[in-house]
């Protein structure tokens, strides 16, 4: 935004409004939270570089504090700078009244949302130009939702299927968004409400987990951390009694000779799971239970390569990258040595980083040492990405 890029209209045709008038009483500092902090730089600073990542030619809009209306200019040089009304919706209405006479998609994305990545605000802007509709970018809710009564006592629990939690950058036409402006009767807690409200469609786009609002000190620490490259350790265990007449499969790799293989749901692959629960583990993901029961038809004779790919997905949708794993397999046979490169080399392609892998006895000890089964432990090093 300082410095226009090279090949960028004078006049461009979509414009993005970034609201930064709110309080941010929650987050429990004296600025307004748009002003807050953040590392190097403010919270609004950090979701003005998103939008100066964008692959198309925009114009930006602030709307800011009339108390940080300099703050605002400094932060955002070259953008329009407008004071913001009592509500979020009063804000987006000057926002919109500011915008130059060309535009014709409008993108309303909260400062808040600090950390969204470029990539997002393409597509949303893609979407809008190939539909013609509202777009709203969310990610399918993960949690189980309970309906509370007034006394605090659950009422039942919300069927999940075809619930999102939405979030910003949410796009429109622009002729769109200002009539379901000027035609609102009551305050929406979004955009896209209001132009549902006139009868306009409203479509869905994949949202990113980058893209998460800052409204708690806890929101706050989390923001600081992922762009201070903070590093994480995580360790996992797997265990499965062997079961004669079962493939075997350890490490990612099929051992065609071994007289029996490991019992369980999948492949009971102990060396993928024991992987898959580091990583997890290190990114604060839960565990490989909780992320691919065995209540999950979908997982039935999954392959162990198949959950550590899916577990590095989960993790770079977080924001992780792994740097590191190593595992060490714990059994009678077969023996590791002969297969080491082999495996390391199966399981550093799926992860994306070098792991190392080791083979060891328990000593005549327990469901290993007596040949009952084959138990791995792995660590993982995450940074984030």
């Amino acid at each position: 935004m300082s410095e226009p890029r090279a090949g960028r209209t004078a006049a461009p045709e979509v414009a993005v409004i970034v609201v930064a008038a709110g309080s941010g009483s929650r987050l429990g500092r004296p600025e307004p939270k748009a002003f807050a902090p953040l590392r190097d730089r403010i919270v609004l600073e950090h979701a003005l570089a998103g939008v100066a990542g964008m692959r198309t030619p925009v114009e930006v809009v602030v709307v800011a504090p009339e108390s940080h209306l300099a703050a605002a200019r400094a932060a955002a040089p070259g953008a329009t700078v407008v004071p913001g009304g009592p509500t979020r919706q009063d804000s987006v209405a000057r926002g919109l009244a500011a915008l130059s006479a060309p535009v014709r998609i409008v993108l309303v994305h909260d400062a808040a949302r600090a950390l969204t990545p470029s990539a997002l605000f393409d597509r949303v802007v893609e979407a809008v130009r190939e539909h013609g509709e509202g777009v709203v970018p969310g990610l399918a809710v993960a949690d189980s939702l309970k309906r509370v009564a007034p006394d605090g006592a659950i009422d039942g629990t919300v069927d999940r299927t075809g619930l999102a939690a939405a979030q910003t950058p949410q796009g429109f036409p622009r002729g769109v968004l200002e009539r379901a402006y000027a035609a609102a009767e009551r305050v929406e807690t979004d955009d896209a409400a209001l132009v549902a409200a006139i009868g306009h469609p409203v479509r869905l786009v994949p949202g990113e987990a980058l893209a998460f609002k800052i409204t708690t000190p806890v929101d706050l620490s989390r923001a600081t951390e992922i762009l201070g490259g903070a590093q994480r350790t995580g360790v996992g265990v797997d265990a499965h009694a062997l079961e004669p007449g079962t493939p075997l499969w350890l490490g990612g790799v099929p051992w065609p000779d071994a007289p029996a293989g490991l019992a369980g749901h999948s492949d009971g692959d102990v060396a993928c799971h024991a992987l898959v629960d580091a990583l997890l583990s290190a990114a604060g993901l839960g565990d490989i239970g909780s992320r691919f029961g065995t209540e999950d038809p979908r997982y039935a004779g999954a392959s162990g390569a198949t959950f550590v790919r899916e577990a590095v997905a989960l993790l770079a949708g977080e924001g992780w990258r792994v740097l590191g794993a190593s595992v060490e397999v714990i059994a009678n046979a077969p023996r590791i040595g002969p297969r080491r490169a082999e495996i390391e080399a199966v399981l550093s392609a799926l992860v994306g980083a070098p792991v190392t892998v080791s083979g060891t006895t328990s000593d005549g000890l327990g469901l290993t040492g007596e040949g009952r089964g084959v138990a791995a432990v792995a660590t993982a090093l995450l940074a984030r990405a």
